[in-house]
């Protein structure tokens, strides 16, 4: 089972208790799924999908008392009622009726039932991705305006002859998870998400600590390669004593920070203080090195 199925079994379980959210749940679905037959005039529902099929006619059961005859058609006079219950216009199902979904209980019902019918949301261990698929730029774009009153930030693009609407925050489909009605899902995601942000940052301070590490230790060998030089050519003796001092400690700790460095200094000095010794120190043997390179 994928997450995503696992989201919309959880949904097959909820059932609104007002009939105003019962349709418009009815109407996010049949938007999707329900087709007009030119020639007989019943309406198609389209999907294989045995679980979408009896919600929805459990639904059209509770809202205009249709029962299912084991068919996925709606004769032409329970097609004529479903058009009327969901006041839409000639043979497109799409909801043009705002009083379909006024409610903000209603919309989150109708969110729903769209999602159900053509929505997918991606294992969070991997991405966060979340997504409804319409038939339409109108569609897609009423989808849009409903979830971005929620505070998200939905998206839409064309893929393969449909217009998909979907979200990439890991927050913002938290949320989405929530309004549609699937709190265990919700947390379950919530879950996963906090653990690999967790991750993450824990992986960003190991980067960075290894990495300060790497400069601390590139800027002590290359202080101990001065040093040396500066021995070797017998400039050392001529250091002010404070340049020597710091040099004599880094020698003898070539693996000590710069802050503990300081403070074995007589008197102890500061990170910046014990630094910018060692940069004079650098700075008196790159002088060395450019006479040589001049000579």
């Amino acid at each position: 089972m994928s997450f995503s199925s696992d989201v919309k079994d959880e949904l097959y379980e909820v059932y609104p208790k007002a009939r105003h959210c019962q349709i418009a749940e009815t109407a996010g679905i049949a938007s999707i799924l329900a087709r007009m037959e030119p020639k007989s005039r019943a309406v198609l529902i389209e999907t294989e999908n045995k679980k979408i099929l009896n919600k929805f006619f459990t639904l059209l059961k509770q809202t205009i008392k249709i029962d299912r005859d084991g068919d996925t058609k709606l004769t032409p006079s329970d097609g004529r009622k479903l058009r009327e219950l969901l006041k839409t216009d000639g043979d497109d199902f799409t909801v043009t009726k705002e009083v379909i979904i006024e409610q903000d209980c209603c919309r989150r019902s109708f969110l729903r039932g769209v999602f159900l019918a053509a929505g997918s949301v991606s294992d969070p261990n991997k991405s966060y991705h979340f997504e409804i698929a319409a038939h339409t730029m109108q569609q897609a774009e009423e989808v849009q305006r409903l979830i971005d009153s929620y505070e998200c930030d939905a998206h839409i693009v064309e893929r393969k002859g449909h217009y998909v609407v979907y979200l990439k925050e890991g927050s913002q489909i938290v949320t989405m998870l929530g309004i549609i009605g699937a709190p265990k899902a919700l947390m379950d995601f919530e879950n996963i998400r906090i653990l690999k942000e967790m991750r993450e940052n824990v992986n960003r301070q190991v980067n960075c600590e290894t990495s300060n590490i790497r400069k601390s230790v590139s800027a002590a060998v290359r202080q101990i390669e001065d040093i040396r030089l500066l021995q070797d050519s017998g400039y050392f003796s001529e250091l002010p004593e404070t340049l020597k001092e710091a040099a004599r400690l880094r020698l003898e700790n070539p693996d000590m920070p710069l802050y503990e460095l300081g403070q074995k200094c007589s008197p102890p000095v500061g990170k910046s203080g014990i630094n910018h010794r060692l940069r004079k120190i650098g700075q008196l043997a790159n002088d060395l090195r450019n006479q040589e390179d001049i000579s």
